[in-house]
């Protein structure tokens, strides 16, 4: 073969193969489902993805300045499957665990005990491993109307915000939640950035994204506030990772030495009630499940 027929069959190759993706579009309901799907995990079923971030958390009540109470650093590691919904259609699940770490901000190191500012008390610190935490979306949301991304695109990038008000009977109350109180009211805020390129190129099975996430809430059960008044807020920013093994080291060592599910999702076909922290601190604290044990110097 010539030259030139070389370089028109490379040609005819290439266009050929070009012609096979095309750029999605948000505005579609199928599309925008995949868009969900590449930000969230994988269009393959299956891979795994990891999502990390890192952050401080502050207290807010009346009368005094927010202090500086610990450093924060999450990890989830995911994966999606496809699956059809009998009256919302086609769409898929997605299964993940996650963590949140309380860490010394002077050491970095993560903590197993905590002196309280307000009360002198010295508490043990249980942080979280939550697992699961799924979900699924599909061709119909849960309000019967079709799939719709909430994404915004200027200038080649994408940007999402997600705001998630919490307002349930707390877990670890009475009985007499209606008449008492005993609700848990938290407000979780989600920002993901990123390339409109990659997300909306029919022909990519995934979307990087950077993150941020903040969250106010109650106290947190092992703080041990016995009613004091005000909340905490933890602010972080991270990003989806290239793989599990982008993990930082001190979190990969934190995941080998208590945590060794973590390294990957939970089965596709898991069917497990969600766990909140509240839910987990419940469990270890009625023996349910065992915390991981730690020593002064961690």
């Amino acid at each position: 073969m010539n030259t030139i027929l070389k370089v028109l069959l490379l040609l005819s190759v290439a266009i050929g193969g070009a012609g096979h993706a095309r750029q999605l579009d948000p505005d579609d309901p199928g599309d925008a489902l995949t868009i969900a799907r590449k930000l969230a995990c994988s269009t393959v079923d299956g891979v795994p993805a990891t999502f990390w971030w890192e952050g401080r958390a502050y207290s807010r009540r009346q009368g005094e300045r927010d202090r500086l109470l610990f450093d924060v650093e999450g990890m989830n590691v995911r994966a999606c499957v496809s699956h059809t919904h009998p009256e919302r259609g086609q769409g898929y699940r997605m299964v993940s665990r996650e963590l949140l770490i309380y860490r010394d901000p002077a050491t970095g190191e993560a903590l197993s005990t905590w002196e309280n500012p307000w009360s002198g008390e010295v508490v043990e610190v249980l942080h979280v491993a939550n697992d699961p935490v799924n979900s699924a979306n599909y061709e119909i949301d849960r309000n019967g109307n079709p799939y719709r991304w909430s994404g915004k695109i200027t200038e080649g990038r994408w940007r999402l915000n997600i705001t998630v008000p919490l307002f349930y009977p707390n877990p670890l109350a009475s009985d007499y939640q209606a008449e008492i109180g005993g609700i848990y009211r938290a407000t979780e805020m989600f920002n993901f950035l990123g390339d409109a390129q990659e997300l909306l190129d029919s022909g990519t099975e995934t979307a990087g994204s950077s993150i941020g996430w903040v969250r106010m809430s109650d106290w947190l059960p092992w703080m041990k506030m016995a009613g004091r008044e005000g909340v905490i807020y933890m602010h972080t920013a991270g990003l989806r990772l290239s793989s599990w093994d982008a993990l930082p080291d001190s979190m990969k060592d934190e995941i080998a030495t208590h945590y060794p599910i973590y390294t990957e999702p939970p089965p596709l076909d898991d069917e497990r009630r969600n766990v909140t922290s509240w839910i987990y601190y419940k469990r270890v604290a009625e023996g349910e499940e065992p915390a991981p044990v730690r020593t002064a110097k961690e």
